[in-house]
């Protein structure tokens, strides 16, 4: 428990004398009694501000969960994950075109989700790094989870 909230709950303590002070002293909690007069949970609230004060632009991650919103960027991302493979054999491999390959592999790229190597006149491409080949897989992980608990539960059927 940090020092904000042992003090805020020290201070809302049902075993409080009635004669002490209850007015909060810390500016951080009275900026949150100020902003959040209707939270029902302060502690907690304080603790959802930390994480999102901590954490990096909402923007930001939304952005990268766009770029893997697209099936064929999926395909391409999923196949790389074997391994470096050429725009020719992506193609191949899932069955898109190769200009639509080159398109989506730009987008990758321009996002630093895939990089490029050349070897000749053959340009490779893989994978980033170890967190795109963990996104990918949990992704892919949810997803198929996802999907078995909606072909077990008759609510959650797909259409």
């Amino acid at each position: 428990m940090n020092e904000i909230t042992s003090r805020l709950t020290d201070a809302t303590s049902l075993d409080a004398e009635p004669d002490v002070d209850l007015r909060i002293s810390d500016p951080a909690i009275s900026e949150l009694s100020d902003d959040m007069c209707d939270c029902v949970h302060p502690v907690a609230v304080m603790e959802a501000r930390r994480v999102l004060g901590d954490a990096p632009p909402a923007e930001s991650t939304a952005e990268l969960f766009a770029i893997l919103g697209d099936a064929t960027r999926m395909r391409v991302l999923t196949a790389l994950a074997s391994g470096e493979l050429c725009v020719s054999d992506l193609a191949v491999a899932t069955g898109v075109n190769r200009t639509t390959i080159s398109h989506q592999l730009r987008v990758l790229r321009s996002h630093r989700m895939v990089h490029r190597r050349r070897d000749g006149k053959v340009v490779y491409y893989a994978l980033d790094d170890e967190h795109v080949r963990a996104l990918i897989s949990m992704a892919a992980a949810h997803a198929v989870e996802e999907l078995g608990d909606r072909t077990n539960d008759p609510d959650r059927r797909l259409a």
